[in-house]
Formats: structure tokens, sequence, C-alpha cells
């Protein structure tokens, strides 16, 4: 008897060593309107690779705005590509969150399974990551970004709440091992000096804390540009070479060698990166996914994110044949130089504001210093450590120029670095919004007469 309940528990013992977790995806475009048309493209792709490679549909979580395909710019209605003469992705595209859905609150309830958080937010049920403390669990983020923040249609994520979350997540037992991948400007800065080593969690990022990412693959047909440097990298990475015999560390360096636009990153538990990407995009073998020639470059035409506006609107008036097309383009060009002129004033405006501030009281704790000049606080990108001041600082932005439209504004996201330089100065944060309120009185093109 006794050696008949020995075998039983060796089997049961076996039995829970080898079962095996469950992968799952959450993908992210946090952008909208037709000039991010690469974003949306880039999350269709990422869905197609996790798809083909064996990931089911329902561990499967899309956020995506859904403007592009139908948009009445795209002359290929319901078509999206990501690369030169690619394949339709939209079709089949499962997007689970759509239009005003795609906000930071769901995410981080999508994220941490948190079912409650979604009929909260939205009045209904919707899918999220139920993870578990055997699975792999595969992020992937495209978006604009700034110091410290990843952007949304209409708000920021701060890398405060989604570093709760992930260490939520870890002692919880959500997951065995996470990857994100992440693709925005200065997208390094969510996790530098952010996220522990040890809490089984790998991030790669376009680009370092202080640098844009770039797009790439214009396309004149369609007036936009098709995807982004480190996006198309690892997914045309992921669509030719077998996963199974693929490593983390291995895609990380091709991706990097081939973007070296910017400095491609990675953070957190870095022996994850011996893992092979089949453990987290699918485990299954795609007969259909490989491919050759590979399109041009993406090289050949990059430019930097906050410069991808300016590009599209200039390639419109140098192709532009007609009179009327010709006055339409210039006009819209125009508008835009005109906006980020406004841009330049509004900022320079808060540096200004808090520097030569009078009020007695901010007098004594106020630190006028010679490096406080506006030129000093351009020339100088600091590392943030002063969070709540940051925070509270571009969330009053938000509030006092509604019509910048920050989040996805992305030249004027690469401006914030000027905000963290005036709270790693010292300046407290009830200065710092208080300079942002009396610099919005000036610009009534963007901000409110009343904060």
């Amino acid at each position: 008897m006794l050696a008949v309940a020995t075998i039983l528990c060796t089997l049961c013992c076996l039995f829970v060593s080898t079962t095996e977790g469950k992968n799952w995806a959450l993908l992210v475009a946090g952008s909208n309107t037709y000039d991010n048309y690469r974003h949306q493209a880039d999350i269709c792709h990422a869905y197609h690779v996790v798809r083909n490679h064996g990931i089911p549909e329902e561990n499967i979580v899309v956020m995506m705005y859904d403007d592009i395909a139908y948009s009445r710019e795209n002359p290929y209605q319901g078509n999206v590509i990501n690369e030169p003469n690619g394949e339709n992705l939209y079709p089949g595209v499962v997007i689970d969150y759509k239009k005003e859905e795609v906000n930071p609150e769901v995410f981080l309830a999508v994220l941490t399974g948190n079912s409650s958080g979604i009929r909260e937010l939205l009045g209904r049920e919707g899918k999220v990551i139920v993870s578990g403390s055997d699975d792999h669990v595969f992020v992937n983020f495209a978006d604009h970004g700034a110091p410290g923040l990843l952007a949304f249609p209409e708000d920021v994520l701060h890398a405060k709440p989604l570093e709760k979350a992930i260490k939520s997540m870890h002692k919880n037992k959500q997951f065995k091992k996470m990857v994100f991948y992440v693709e925005a400007c200065e997208s390094g800065s969510m996790f530098d000096g952010l996220l522990p080593e040890h809490i089984s969690v790998f991030v790669t990022t376009a680009a370092n804390p202080d640098e844009s990412s770039y797009a790439c693959y214009f396309d004149d047909e369609r007036q936009t540009y098709l995807g982004d440097v480190y996006s198309v990298n690892w997914m045309q990475d992921s669509d030719k070479e077998d996963l199974s015999e693929e490593t983390l560390q291995k895609q990380f360096t091709i991706t990097k060698q081939e973007t070296n636009t910017s400095h491609v990153m990675e953070y957190g538990d870095k022996t994850i990166s011996k893992m092979t990407v089949a453990e987290f995009q699918g485990n299954e073998k795609c007969d259909k996914c490989g491919r050759s020639p590979r399109p041009r470059h993406p090289l050949e035409d990059a430019v930097r994110s906050e410069k991808v506006k300016l590009a599209i609107r200039e390639h419109k008036l140098r192709t532009a044949t007609l009179p009327y097309e010709k006055r339409a383009a210039a006009k819209e060009l125009n508008a835009l130089l005109d906006h980020y002129a406004k841009t330049d004033e509004l900022f320079k405006g808060i540096v200004n504001a808090l520097r030569h501030s009078q009020n007695a009281a901010d007098k004594t704790s106020l630190k006028f210093h010679e490096d406080d000049s506006y030129a000093s606080v351009v020339h100088q990108r600091k590392p943030i450590t002063q969070w709540d001041c940051y925070q509270g600082a571009v969330d009053a932005l938000m509030f006092a120029c509604p019509g910048l439209q920050l989040p996805q504004n992305d030249y004027a996201l690469r401006h914030l670095y000027m905000v963290v330089n005036l709270c790693e100065m010292g300046h407290p944060s009830l200065a710092v919004r208080t300079a942002i309120g009396a610099a919005s009185f000036d610009n009534s093109q963007f901000c409110d007469t009343v904060m």
C-alpha cells in the first residue's frame, strides 16, 4: 500500500512539474490620426507574428484606435501595410479596445488582469491578461513617448504607475517571465533606473532615455510612413527566423545592429534574454513566414518621430501638381510651422516665468542660479529623480493647454525634457506648475485663459 502511495505521489509530482504555462500577448498602438499610420500598422503586424506562431486569439489583447484602415486619407480602404508592397495586415486582427477606450487606465487594468476595473471604467466586460505563475507575458507598445511617459490618444502613462503595476504583478505571481518591446521616443526612460533585475521582467526599447525613435518606409500613394525602424526590424526578423532556435538576445542584437538611428536598449532581468523568442511570441513553427527578398532597408528614408508630420507635409507640397493642391499643401505646411513656433514660445515662456518670478513667497525657495537660463535648460538633459514634480507639471500642462494636444503632439513631447530640468534644478513642484499657468496666459492658441 505504501509503495502504491509512493508511486502515485511521484506521478503527481511529475505531472505538476511538467505542466506548461500559457503565452499571453498585449499589443498596444497608443496613437490616432492618419499621420501616425505606422503605429497601428506595427501592431497589426505584431498581431500576425504572435498568431502565426501559435498564441491563441483568446490570449491576445489588442488596443488600437482603429481610425486608419478606413480613414478618408487612405487610398486603399480596409488596407494596412507595414512595409513597401507588403501584405494587407488589417484583416483578421481582433481589436478588443478602440477609440476612447485606448487609454492608460484601461491599459493598466488589462495588463494586471483587473476585470472589475474594466467594468468600472467602461461599463462593460472586456478581455484582460489572466496570466498565472507558470505563464509568459509579451507586451508590445508602439506610439509616441517623452521622458518618463508613454502617450495615448488623449492622456499619458507615467513611468511610476507602470512600475507599480509590474511589481504588483510579480508580487501576485501573475507571470513566470514577462517581456516588453517598446517603440517610442525616449522609451528607455520608462525603465532606466526603475526596473529591478530580480522580478523576471526583460525589456527592450527603441531608444535610450534621451533620443528619438525613427519612422520609416514613406509610401507615395498613402502619403504616410508605414512603419518604425525598431519595430519593423524585430518583426521582419521574427517573420523569417525559427523562433524556437533564436534567443531574445540574438533578436535584440540583430534589431540593435539594424536600428542605428537610435540606441536600442535592454533593461531588467537580462538572463531572460537567453530564452528563445518562441517562449514569448509563440511556440509553433510558422510555415508561411519565410520571406525573401527583404523590402528596401528601413534606414533609407528614416526620419525622427517628431519630424514625421513635417516630412509628410513637405512631400505633399513637392508632389502637388494642380494649383489648388499646391495652395492646400502650402497652407497645411505653414499651419504646422506656426504650430511649432507657438510650441517653442510656450516652453520658453514656462522657463522664463519660473526664472523671473517676483512672487515674494517663492523667492526664498526658488533657486535662481546662473544655470537657470533658458539656454542652459535647453542644452541639458537631466535624468528624472523628482518624479512627483515632473508628473504634476505634465498633468498641469495638459490641463492648462488642452489645445496643445500634448499626448499626440510629438513635437511638444520632445520639449518635456526642459520640464524635467526645471524640477531637477530644485524648483518646487508648485512653482513649476505656477509657471506653466503664467505662460499659458500668453499662448491663447493652445491654452485656456484660466487655469
